[in-house]
């Protein structure tokens, strides 16, 4: 009698884990769209982190295309003005043939449209 009472017991105390054990599994399957959600999140936190990276990198690469853009730009200007200047041009035109001229231009008036 005692063996039975003992069966019983273990048989109770197996049936209770047992339905521990089916509503910790149905609890669990129940929040799967909660854990899926999460997930997802997750991934798209990881994927902004990823963007964000490429586009700071691609933000630094154009800055720098632009700086030395900029230092081009400078020493071209800086190359023109310094070519432009008087004194610049008329060495630049002296083996043409060109001098510089000494005295003013003359202006000349049409004495016709005058009447």
């Amino acid at each position: 009698m005692t063996e039975e009472k003992d069966n019983d017991n273990k048989k109770k105390s197996f049936t209770k884990r047992n339905r521990k054990r089916l509503l910790y599994n149905a609890w669990l399957v129940k929040n799967i769209p909660f854990y899926l959600f999460a997930s997802a999140l997750a991934i798209i936190y990881i994927a902004n982190g990823h963007y964000a990276d490429k586009i700071v990198r691609k933000i630094n690469s154009t800055a720098k295309n632009l700086k030395e853009k900029e230092y081009e730009f400078k020493t071209v200007k800086r190359d023109v003005i310094f070519r432009s200047k008087e004194s610049e041009l008329a060495k630049a035109v002296e083996p043409l043939g060109l001098k510089e001229l000494l005295v003013p231009p003359v202006k000349l008036i049409d004495t016709l449209e005058s009447k």
